[in-house]
C-alpha cells in the first residue's frame, strides 16, 4: 500500500494498544454490521507501475464465545478487490482497472485484550461475483465484463488484524492476503500469471447484541 495509508495504519495501531491498559475482560457475544475502505492490489509478474484499487466492503459479524478471552468471528461480507495498472503500447500511454467482486466468508480466532480490543486471525473464503475491466487512456475508455471462466470462482486466504471497541461503535484494521492465483485460464491467465489477491481492509461498524 501507499506509503501514506501505510503511517496512517501504524499509527492507528499505537493507539489501539494504549487503550489496552486497565479494561477487563469481554464475555459476552458481540453482533453487528460493518462496512469501509479496501486498498487492494494484485502482485503481477513485470509490472512495476501497479496502484491500488480503492474499493468497499461491508457485511455482518458474530462472535462465539470460547472463553472470557477467546472467541470465533464469523463474518459475511460483498468486498472489492483488483488492481490498477499503467500501459504504454507503442507510445500510447493509459490505465487498465481489474474489479474483482467477491461474497467472502472470514472465520476468525479472536483474543480478547480486555473488553475494548480484539487481535484476530485465521482464514477466509471467497466467491467471484463479477469481473470487469475499466480501460482509460489514449486508446479509449472501456468498462466491460471479463469471462467468469477466465478466473477461478473460489478464493481463500489468511486474514488478521483488530478491532477497537469505542462502546458500540467499532473501528477495525486488517490485511488480507489470498493463497489462490486469481487468474485460471485464458487472458486473465496472460495477463495476471499467478498473481493473487492482497487487500488492506480500513472499517466503521456497530453492535446490535
Amino acid at each position: 500500500m501507499k506509503r501514506p495509508i501505510v503511517k496512517w495504519l501504524l499509527a492507528s495501531l499505537v493507539i489501539s494498544c494504549l487503550t489496552v491498559l486497565g479494561v477487563s475482560a469481554q464475555t459476552t457475544a458481540r453482533t453487528g454490521i460493518k462496512g469501509g475502505l479496501n486498498a487492494s492490489t494484485l502482485y503481477l509478474d513485470n509490472v512495476d507501475n501497479r496502484n491500488e484499487r480503492i474499493g468497499f466492503h461491508v457485511g455482518v459479524f458474530t462472535q462465539v464465545p470460547v472463553s472470557s478471552f477467546f472467541a470465533i468471528q464469523p463474518e459475511l461480507q460483498y468486498s472489492t478487490k483488483g488492481v490498477s495498472a499503467n500501459y504504454n503500447l507503442l507510445g500510447a500511454t493509459g490505465k487498465n482497472t481489474f474489479k474483482l467482486n467477491y461474497l467472502e466468508l472470514p472465520v476468525l480466532a479472536t483474543f480478547k485484550l480486555g473488553n475494548s480490543v480484539d487481535l484476530q486471525a485465521g482464514p477466509y473464503a471467497s466467491y467471484l461475483l463479477n469481473s470487469k475491466v475499466l480501460t482509460d487512456g489514449d486508446l479509449g475508455s472501456d468498462y466491460r465484463n471479463i469471462n467468469r471462466d477466465n478466473f477461478n470462482s473460489l478464493d481463500y486466504g489468511l486474514a488478521g488484524g483488530l478491532n477497537i471497541y469505542f462502546g458500540t461503535a467499532m473501528l477495525g484494521l486488517r490485511f488480507a492476503q489470498g493463497l489462490q492465483p486469481v487468474a485460471k485460464d485464458g487472458g486473465a491467465r496472460l495477463l495476471m500469471g499467478k498473481a493473487k489477491n492482497a487487500v488492506g481492509q480500513l472499517s466503521l461498524g456497530f453492535t446490535i447484541k
